[in-house]
């Protein structure tokens, strides 16, 4: 096995890092830090887009709603006959919840998810013509549509710019102390202070694709993340590259490998948490 192209921080520079960004970093460092990274994961994630598969904003809407509690791979099972049956906002308006909860059954909470996409046409029927609206305070409005979810549908089928802060964008964000805030809204804010708007969007799908592939919620491939020399969060999974290589997954696994001076021989853990 070669040698990793990037260098990795030894623990003594891992540890003033850390410290220094837990002491509060200079809003220069900060961004000089940011940057970095922004040119990390661009290198590392060329391809970066939502992975749930969509025609029209309705079509994310609801494919974003039945994406909650669960896997996008899951709701795109689901939504090719989902999306054939039901084409308008009218069609969830007058859905029949029986046959409309057993299309959706498979991603789980279906009564619930039934019931927000029922409310959804409805809303967009009486309030928006049959349109879904392209502003984020309209967005919100309706049944099932949250700040995260109306930032996708903005960012994905509108080109509005927008932040998506979902579970693996806030805990990536908080592991490298661009933010300590918990609340989804004050973590869509800090950053959007710290990345150019033009980027939102892009960067989202970046720092997610991350968050699935490499930074591991419980075991980080540490010892392969091109990111490393600027987390503070380094050590938190394995630093040695041989360990850390079977962790890292998705179809970019042989890029990311070799990004990190590694050949795509090494095989993959099925034990990876994301």
């Amino acid at each position: 096995m070669s040698t990793p192209a990037r260098t990795l921080p030894d623990r003594r520079s891992a540890a003033r890092l850390a410290a220094r960004v837990a002491a509060g970093e200079t809003s220069i460092g900060r961004a000089r830090r940011v940057g970095r990274i922004l040119r990390a994961l661009a290198a590392a994630y060329p391809d970066a887009h939502c992975e749930l598969d969509f025609t029209t904003p309705l079509e994310l809407a609801v494919a974003t709603v039945l994406s909650a509690q669960t896997t996008d791979v899951r709701v795109n099972e689901v939504t090719p006959a989902l999306f054939a049956r039901y084409r308008t906002a009218l069609d969830y308006a007058q859905a029949d919840r029986t046959e409309l909860e057993e299309l959706i059954r498979p991603t789980g909470f279906y009564r619930n998810k039934t019931s927000s996409l029922i409310g959804l046409g409805q809303a967009v029927v009486d309030r928006f013509d049959g349109e879904l609206p392209a502003r984020l305070e309209d967005l919100v409005t309706l049944p099932g549509i949250g700040r995260k979810t109306a930032n996708v549908v903005l960012g994905n089928a509108f080109g509005v710019p927008g932040i998506t802060v979902d579970t693996h964008f806030g805990r990536l964000v908080r592991r490298w102390g661009w933010t300590d805030e918990e609340d989804p809204v004050k973590v869509e804010h800090a950053v959007g202070a710290l990345v150019p708007k033009r980027d939102w969007t892009i960067v989202s799908h970046e720092v997610i694709f991350h968050g699935r592939r490499v930074c591991h919620a419980r075991k980080p491939a540490c010892g392969v993340c091109t990111l490393a020399v600027d987390c503070p969060a380094f050590g938190a999974g394995p630093t040695d590259p041989e360990k850390a290589a079977p962790l890292v997954k998705g179809p970019e696994r042989d890029h990311l490998l070799a990004l990190a001076g590694l050949g795509p021989a090494v095989p993959a853990s099925p034990d990876a948490s994301a």
